[in-house]
Parts: structure tokens; sequence; C-alpha cells
């Protein structure tokens, strides 16, 4: 049976069934909350939203890591009914400029620093208006709709609230103003916004309502078996569908236990899994392989350990059995999906086989429709048959934000959504993704179109043109790799395009390698062939690495 509860009924209804039970855990910190002591945070939190002026529907965007101010607004703005617009913590200058400017986000939360990144300083570069404002009254004229910043931390700024700051200002709101807020809302309003990449270049923000996450997240854990007696490790980013849906909403919807780490580190993982008796554990294939290659590994033993979820790209079959009988995790399951599907279409079952696990992503979850069609029609396709996989039912987004021709692309006259994925599903239900329409790359679980990489080189005052296209890599699965036609006259090296990238772009985005040619490989009708670019793209690492050796 699908919940019809919103973000906020949800933690609300935990706190009620087992109040004194563990909400969550930072190891790192020594944090310890209830799920009495989480309701009660979230409700002063979502008063703080009231009194700042946030109203129902708008947007709220918060750039950090999986600090526990991150968790706190999520089921805060789920109460009183703020969009949450999640922001990338690789995010550079552009990315962010760009992602405030579509989504029309009225407010910002930040953490001061993310690794040896200034927050600060980069939103400082695209609004430089901010050192002279007052707090909650910022006038930016590229970000007209931006009004007011919350800094994770304790200092105090004339322009920006810290946190207590923010916190405090709920003080001017009462219970009962939160409870007719509360009453307002309806389980199809949309309360979060994550934005994917296109083929365009432009991300697209994804609008997903109460009633796609709290089911996806409730399903997800149906699929773990999850209940409230366990604890669930989380150190994907938040950010993600997979730290906050597959994550948070997953747990919260069982009132399990979340043991969270502000940032992936292998040991830190492990430790957290070791002393928190974890039952379950998340993470994208390099993160597992990045614990089970740790030098201290063994030091460490999950005696708890039983389930999880593996996602963002493919579990090579040895790294699935030592998950299994190394790390306990007997039961990890596999799990397929897109934002656009809030996220999880497909999942494998905790009593799949390894095989299973390793040549498939699944079935549907319950409630979802899934289908394989011939690319380019709605025509359903025999079982066996490649096409594309489509899916209908709850989990199918709102649209994207202010771009109703990329929704109506993406979602059918029927309410399919079309994925772009190519697929193959068996007798018995069970489909394996085995390429994409789109040419999208997947390094080490982040989502990179090349034409977003692309239409950012050709800023770069040498290049005549460029075509991105992922290689094969051993950590990351896919490295991104450049071909470039330079314009004439002009010489170049790898190093200085790279150097063009460093703090502009993401650095997950910027080419491992960059290689300048005088022509691209061409039908007659003048299309550039990419799969030729990628196989000679292939060829060449291979050869290097050949050489390296």
């Amino acid at each position: 049976m699908l919940l019809n509860q919103t973000v906020g009924q949800l933690v609300e209804s935990k706190a009620v069934s087992h109040p004194d039970h563990e909400a969550y855990v930072y190891p790192e910190h020594g944090i310890r909350k209830t799920y009495k002591q989480f309701h009660e945070d979230t409700d002063e939190v979502a008063k703080a939203f009231m009194a700042l002026g946030v109203e129902r529907g708008e947007h709220v965007a918060i750039w950090s890591d999986n600090k526990p101010e991150w968790l706190i607004s999520q089921f805060a703005t789920g109460k009183m009914g703020g969009v949450l617009v999640t922001v990338n913590t690789n995010y550079q200058a552009t990315e962010l400029n760009y992602l405030l400017k579509q989504s029309d986000a009225t407010t910002l939360l930040l953490a001061l620093t993310y690794k040896d990144t200034s927050y600060l300083e980069i939103l400082t570069s695209i609004c430089p208006e901010l050192k002279h404002c007052d707090k909650g009254m910022l006038h930016c004229k590229d970000l007209p709709y931006l009004k007011n910043i919350i800094v994770l931390d304790d200092e105090q700024r004339p322009y920006a609230y810290n946190w207590r700051e923010f916190v405090k200002l709920g003080e001017e709101i009462s219970d009962a103003a939160l409870q007719q807020r509360k009453e307002s809302l309806s389980v199809d309003d949309v309360i979060n916004m994550q934005y994917t990449s296109g083929t365009t270049g432009f991300p697209k923000g994804v609008m997903l309502s109460h009633y796609n996450i709290v089911n996806n997240g409730n399903l997800v854990a149906d699929c773990m078996e999850l209940t409230m007696t366990d604890r669930l490790c989380i150190p994907v980013p938040f950010f993600h569908c997979f730290g906050c849906v597959l994550g948070t909403m997953a747990a919260v919807s069982k009132g399990a236990t979340m043991v969270i780490l502000e940032q992936f580190h292998p040991e830190l993982v492990m430790s957290a899994v070791q002393e928190e008796k974890c039952t379950a554990l998340h993470g994208v294939p390099t993160m597992f392989i990045a614990e089970l290659n740790h030098p201290n590994f063994n030091l460490y033993s999950f005696p708890h350990l039983r389930t999880g979820i593996m996602a963002g790209s493919t579990c090579p079959m040895e790294v699935m059995k030592a998950v299994m009988n190394k790390m306990g995790a007997h039961e990890i399951t596999i799990a397929y999906g897109q934002t656009e599907s809030s996220p999880v279409i497909t999942q494998t079952r905790t009593k799949d086989s390894v095989e299973r696990r390793v040549a498939s992503v699944g079935k549907a979850h319950p409630h979802v429709e899934v289908k394989i069609v011939a690319p380019g029609t709605n025509d359903e396709v025999p079982r066996g048959v490649p096409g594309e996989l489509c899916t209908r039912g709850y989990l199918v987004m709102k649209g994207y934000y202010n771009n109703h021709e990329a929704t109506a692309a993406a979602i059918d006259d029927e309410g399919w959504l079309h994925t772009g994925d190519i697929a193959v599903m068996d007798e018995e239900g069970y489909v394996d993704i085995t390429g994409r329409m789109k040419d999208m790359i997947i390094r080490g679980g982040e989502n990179i179109y090349p034409r977003e990489v692309e239409e950012f080189l050709y800023q770069h005052p040498d290049v005549l043109d460029v075509q991105i296209v992922g290689v094969p890599d051993p950590r990351y699965g896919e490295e991104l790799m450049a071909w470039i036609i330079l314009k004439e006259g002009v010489t170049s090296t790898p190093d200085s395009i790279k150097s063009f990238c460093e703090g502009k772009i993401s650095r997950h985005k910027i080419p491992k390698y960059v290689v300048f040619t005088e022509s691209y490989p061409m039908t007659a009708s003048g299309k550039i062939q990419k799969y030729l670019l990628r196989e000679q793209s292939e060829k060449l690492v291979k050869e290097k690495e050949r050489l390296d050796v």
C-alpha cells in the first residue's frame, strides 16, 4: 500500500510511535538524537524558515556536505512546505550561478567550506553585492530572487545569518501557526528539487513531491527488509537521491537509525559500521572497493552487517562476492533508477542470487510499471529483446522546473517516463541495463553529460571544436576524454586545457585525457560518429597503460 504522508508527517509519526528510539548518529561528532528530539528540532527549524518569510512552494537551496543541518533542513522544509533545492557539493561558480538563477531560490544555506573550496568566496564571486547588504536583505543584480543567506557555522556576519541566529528566528512563530502551515500541505506538493544534467548541456530541475519520495524511500526499505531495529550507515552525499531518498527517507519510513558521515572516507565508514553495529550500508561500487582494499580493512569486523544498497554503476562480480563474504552483507541489494523517477525503478531483493545482483538491476518495485519499447516508439518489444526502458506510476516526477518542452520530451501522453536507457527484461521480470541512448558518462556514481562539458570548453579561446567521450577506468568506472580541434595557428597542451577548467567546473567533470586532433569521424550526412571516437579513445588508453607498465 502506498503511503499518504508528507515528509513532515513521516518523521512526526515515528516520534509518536517510538519517541526514545535513536533517529540519527554522527559518530565523528558524538551527536545522538532520538526521534522525539529529531521531531522537535525540525519543528524549530520549520518555524525559522517561516520567520524568514519562506512560503509554501518557495525554493530553499542547500549547498553542503552531510551536516546535521542538512538532515534537519530536509525534514523541516517538509513540515512547512518549502521546496528543498539540493546543490552538488562539487559545484563551482558557473554551475552555482546557473542553479540559483534557474531555480528562483530565495534562500541559500551553505557550508563555509568543503574540502579545499571556500563556498562563501564562490558565492561572493557571483554575487558581489553580498558583503554590502544586511541579513535577509540581499539584492543581487544577477540573482534577483535570492534574499536570505545562512552559513552553517557560528561566526557572526552582518550580511548573513549563522545557523544559531537563523534557528532563533523561529521563536517568533507560534506552534499554532506551524500547525496551520502543516495542515495546508498536500502530499502532491513539490517538496524536493534536484538538478540533473541533460543532453542540451544545461542541468534541469527535477520536481519531486512528498508522494514521490516518501513512497520511493519506503519501497526501497521494503526491498532491503529494513525495520526500526536496523542501523543504516549513510556515507553517500545527501544532495543525490541516493543520500536523501534511498538513505534518509528509507530509514525514517521504517523508524530505523541513521548513522551518518559528513563525507566519505573508507576507514571512517568501516569504523562507524563496526562501532555503531550497523546492519545496513549504502555506497557506489567505488566506495565498497575503497573499503575492501583499505590497508586497515582486516582491523575491522562487521558482524551485524547484512544489507544495504550498491548503486550508481555496474558492480563487478568479485566486488559483489567480497561485499557479501568479507563484509558480511549477504543481503546487499542493487538498485537502478534516475532522479526523474524519485529515483528507484527496479531493485534486487535480499534473497536474490549473486548472479542476479551482478547481471541485473533487479525487477520493478511494487506499484511501478516497467516496459521495454523499441527506441523512438511506444511499441513494447518481446522479453529478451533490447529496447528503451520506460516506467509509469507514483514515482514519475512532476516535471522539470520551468521547462515544459523537456518535460514533454521525457513523459509521454500516457504518463510513461522514457529513461533513455537501453535494457533487456527476462521472463521473470529482471532487468539488465545494456547501454544508454544518451551519451551519459558515469564516473564514480556521478552522471556526466558530455554536452555540458563541451559547452564549457567551447569558451576556451583556443578551442575550435570539442567532443567528450567516456573511456573505461578501473577505479571510477569511466573517465572523460576530450577530443579537441584547435583554432588555426594556435597550440596548446593537455595541462593548459585542464587548468582552464580548474575552479570553474566540478573536478569530476574535468577530462582526465585530452587529445588534439584535426578532424572527427563523420557520417556522410555530416554527423559526428561518437561511437568511433569512443573506440579510438579506448585504444589510446590501453596503449598508454601498456607503455606505463
